[in-house]
């Protein structure tokens, strides 16, 4: 974890910002919970936790600098709810979700999907893609599984 700090810190320092101890205790959190996509009242109430000071503008105001710095990414999943997720070090685009319709999950895929269709956009459209955003909405394997399981029951039951 400090090594990945350290080189967020030098990205803030290319970008002409520092790493103070509030966006720093925010950094902390997102790494720590790298996999749950928390939205930012979820980051300021696990930051409040360490560094009770540190108010929620300050913890909003960090997200959007990481977000224009490209460490995080802003996403939606259409709930209306706003979350940010730690971008992979090196990764050319946005990783891609598969988000439940029926429990909520949010899983990731980090294998780009779209090379082709970016290079069909770029060719036909002459549009130079920078990023793009790929969600899935649909019934996870739990859930397909959790109603397999409730079928199997119920034919037993009658």
């Amino acid at each position: 974890m400090e090594s990945r700090i350290e080189r967020i810190k030098k990205q803030l320092h290319s970008a002409s910002y520092k790493l103070t101890p509030q966006r720093e205790a925010t950094v902390r959190v997102l790494l720590e919970h790298e996999e749950d996509h928390l939205s930012a009242e979820d980051v300021y109430l696990l930051v409040k936790e360490k560094s009770p000071e540190i108010g929620l503008a300050t913890v909003y105001r960090t997200l959007e600098l990481l977000n224009e710095l490209k460490v995080v990414d802003k996403i939606n999943f259409g709930d209306g709810v706003s979350r940010y997720d730690l971008r992979q070090e090196g990764a050319a685009h946005f990783h891609h979700h598969l988000v439940c319709i029926e429990c909520g999950a949010v899983d990731e895929i980090q294998e780009d999907l779209l090379d082709e269709v970016e290079a069909v956009v770029e060719r036909d459209w002459k549009f130079q893609v920078k990023d793009h955003r790929l969600t899935f909405h649909g019934i996870c394997w739990r859930c397909q599984e959790k109603t397999k399981q409730e079928s199997v029951e119920k034919q037993h039951a009658e």
